[in-house]
């Protein structure tokens, strides 16, 4: 799979708009438990994110790409750990990109 160009970047919000589409996503991980973890998107809004996590820990915040399966919900494919903190430059840009003001850079 080609995972440099998921079909869009986006965040909770607009989740429902691209069930059976791939997805590229960024959480905040709130609790994981067999292969179920749910997290908080860049929106503030709670997303399930299904499949195998990696067998290291997750850290605090989460990239995701995977299939839309549900209106607020994934099967994820890749998981990449992202960190335990940002600084807040960095998180204002992740918030605007997942919030579609530079979207074309995604898609």
């Amino acid at each position: 799979m080609n995972t440099s160009n998921p079909a869009v970047f986006v965040n909770g919000g607009l989740l429902s708009m691209y069930v059976g589409r791939r997805v590229r996503t960024v959480i905040q991980v709130l609790r994981s438990e067999r292969g179920v973890v749910v997290g908080k998107s860049t929106d503030n809004m709670e997303l399930v994110v299904k499949g195998s996590p990696p067998s290291v820990p997750l850290s605090t915040f989460v990239e995701v790409i995977g299939i839309a399966d549900g209106e607020k919900s994934i099967r994820a494919d890749i998981w990449t750990n992202f960190g335990d903190t940002f600084d807040v430059n960095s998180y204002n840009q992740l918030c605007q990109l997942a919030n579609g003001e530079f979207k074309h850079l995604f898609i």
